[in-house]
């Protein structure tokens, strides 16, 4: 059981082996093995408690990652201390730990947003994304990946500059490690959110993010995310824009790996190193041989009749195999007699 959300990763190619972000889904990630035989299995009227039982299989083994991306509609982004926490608890019922802080909350926080229109969304609020994420800087990489599967970012600003920050620097570094994180992250929708209009002294900041928005062809809205100026219109806005934008998908379907139920073939090879000396190898001759005890006679009676029901004994003899020779299967040999 993961959480909704996960993403299977194949660690020897990176690419999706599935990605459950269904209620109850369920997918195959690897095959286990076949279940064995209790004695049980072999009784018959004759031999009611046979001695004889066939052990179960291995299950392949594969080294995968499990990477939680959060399900979200709408992500807040921006650098850390600009009002991301404050603002997502004034548009939801999330309460996150908020404090004039001078660096990132570490975890996301997630709410249900609620419009006058009674339509709903989720959004999140993405810890603050500095200079460097793209390559792991500050957490950067675990907190960008839970962007991919929004549709709509608020890049939110602190327009006042209360950090000493310049907005449009902000704007610029953050929109650039979106870039090199990710080509379509770089060109997801977003809408500026110009927050801390009450605390603002330098309206030039404002007119230069107003003219950057202009130039960019993206909307801005001018909002206080502490006393709730702006807020309301910047939420039904934000939901009307959701109801018509795509679901994201996180992966191309050349970048997807699926594993499958195809049947093991029972393969054999039979060579002769030296003369008189055959081995049987391939992965019928393996599954045979852990499954069988070769110091029971019907165990050993099994085997016997597994050979001829493979074709390893009639292969044996057109290689030319006498009374006598030694075959080898795995860690037993055995003298060969008709």
């Amino acid at each position: 059981m993961v959480p909704k959300g996960t993403v299977v990763k194949d660690v020897e190619t990176g690419k999706v082996i599935a990605d459950l972000s269904e209620d109850g889904q369920i997918e195959l990630i690897l095959k286990g093995g076949k279940g064995g035989k209790g004695n049980v299995h072999f009784a018959t009227s004759t031999r009611q408690a046979p001695h004889f039982a066939i052990d179960g299989e291995k299950g392949k083994e594969k080294e995968i990652i499990l990477e939680l991306k959060l399900l979200a509609d709408v992500g807040l982004i921006g650098f850390p201390n600009v009002g991301k926490s404050t603002l997502i608890s004034k548009m939801s019922s999330a309460r996150p730990k908020i404090a004039d802080y001078h660096f990132t909350t570490i975890a996301p926080n997630l709410g249900v947003v609620k419009t006058q229109q009674g339509d709903s969304f989720v959004m999140a609020d993405i810890p603050g994304i500095i200079e460097g994420a793209s390559q792991g800087v500050g957490l950067g990489i675990q907190f960008l990946r839970h962007i991919e599967r929004t549709r709509l970012l608020l890049h939110v600003i602190d327009v006042a500059g209360t950090e000493g920050r310049n907005p449009l620097d902000d704007f610029n570094k953050v929109n650039e490690e979106l870039k090199k994180y990710s080509e379509k992250l770089g060109n997801r929708k977003q809408i500026i959110v110009a927050n801390k209009l009450d605390a603002l002294q330098d309206e030039e900041n404002m007119m230069a993010l107003e003219k950057l928005a202009k130039e960019n062809d993206m909307e801005i809205f001018k909002i206080s995310a502490v006393t709730g100026e702006g807020v309301n219109e910047l939420i039904n806005y934000v939901g009307k824009v959701v109801k018509v934008l795509p679901k994201e998908e996180i992966f191309d379907i050349e970048d997807r790996v699926i594993y499958t139920l195809e049947e093991d073939k029972d393969e054999f090879t039979i060579f002769e190193k030296k003369t008189g000396e055959f081995y049987v190898e391939g992965n019928a001759i393996e599954r045979i041989m852990r499954r069988v005890n070769i110091g029971d006679n019907e165990s050993f009676a099994y085997l016997q009749k597994m050979l001829k029901k493979l074709g390893i004994e009639e292969e044996l003899k057109s290689k030319g195999i006498k009374e006598g020779d030694t075959v080898h299967l795995l860690d037993w040999d055995f003298e060969w007699y008709e």
